[in-house]
């Protein structure tokens, strides 16, 4: 008997404790305007799996697609009041928020993805992460999303085909300065009302990476992409300063290292799915990809560097950091 009431007395106390594990769980919500499937949120689906595993089960993490909790913009707002746990940005949109990001704007600072890797995915990535602590909010991880290159419907070979040219740009310093170092008219417009603006010729041409073309259909509309690829700009998942200082040691280390894995796994899955989109917008939507010389792009923006080198001493170290990489 005695024997029988202890082995229900270790049952029950491990009952319990399974319970209280359940019901100490912290649930952490992702915003981001991507559809479900896009590489992005199956990248952060892939790190809901490892922090819950890797917490075990303390952290649970859901994620929102298609801008369902507000635009890209309004959820960072949401995250640096502490209303809303993570979000999905950029580089170009959190310049804005921190300068440190402004660096990863420049066209042409990233020569290669091997380097883009190097430099993020070590101390200077990290060091541009935790820069915007005391402005509410973390970096958790870059998203790499290719090198950007113009798209319209004539070929862009150099700076001189942009002239007069009103080419959409994210509301972004960095992104304006560049087009007009080119040579074009930059206009700002929202990435939901990109389609529209290009089928009524409201602009002329735009700037992303080619899963562009397919994800958002641009392809209909613009028939030639031009790989000037001027810069590589990453997503960031960034996290509220006021969620994460209420997570425990071991939560804040299971959501980082998550985090950190999660970039490695999008990097994979990135090129595999633009791979076929290129493909796709080649044989479905008839887009012709063009290979330029970069050459005369490079020599034209050349002047933001020096210009960004010279605002700041902390962008003027990070530039130089990024560029020292191999």
């Amino acid at each position: 008997m005695k024997r029988k009431l202890s082995i229900i007395s270790v049952f029950a106390g491990a009952a319990f404790a399974l319970s209280a594990t359940a019901a100490s769980a912290v649930t952490l919500k992702i915003s981001h305007n991507n559809p479900e499937d896009h590489p992005v949120h199956k990248s952060m689906e892939f790190m809901a799996e490892r922090a819950k595993e890797l917490s075990g089960g303390s952290v649970k993490i859901r994620v929102y697609a298609n801008a369902q909790l507000g635009t890209q913009r309004e959820s960072m707002e949401l995250v640096q009041n502490g209303t809303l746990a993570m979000a999905k940005s950029n580089a170009s949109e959190l310049e804005a928020f921190e300068e440190s990001y402004s660096a990863l704007n420049l066209p042409y600072l990233f020569t290669s993805e091997d380097q883009f890797f190097n430099a993020l995915g070590g101390e200077i990535g990290d060091d541009i992460l935790m820069a915007s602590k005391d402005k509410g909010f973390i970096g958790l991880t870059y998203y790499y999303e290719g090198a950007r290159s113009f798209y319209a419907n004539k070929a862009i070979n150099s700076p001189a085909d942009l002239k007069g040219m009103k080419i959409r740009v994210q509301p972004s310093p960095s992104a304006i300065r560049m087009v007009e170092l080119l040579g074009g008219n930059p206009t700002p417009i929202t990435w939901g009302e990109l389609y529209s603006a290009l089928k009524q010729g409201v602009v002329d041409g735009a700037e992303n990476n080619p899963t562009a073309m397919t994800t958002a259909r641009h392809g209909e509309v613009s028939k030639v992409f031009s790989k000037d690829e001027h810069t590589m700009i990453p997503s960031v998942l960034v996290m509220s300063t006021k969620k994460w200082d209420k997570l425990t040691e071991e939560e804040q280390k299971a959501v980082k290292q998550a985090a950190d894995e999660s970039m490695v796994y999008h990097r994979k899955l990135w090129n595999e799915i633009v791979t076929k989109e290129i493909e796709k917008a080649k044989t479905d939507l008839g887009v012709t990809f063009v290979e330029v010389d970069k050459a005369p792009f490079v020599e034209a923006v050349m002047p933001m560097h020096e210009e960004l080198a010279a605002s700041s001493e902390r962008l003027a170290d990070l530039i130089a950091r990024i560029k020292a990489v191999k």
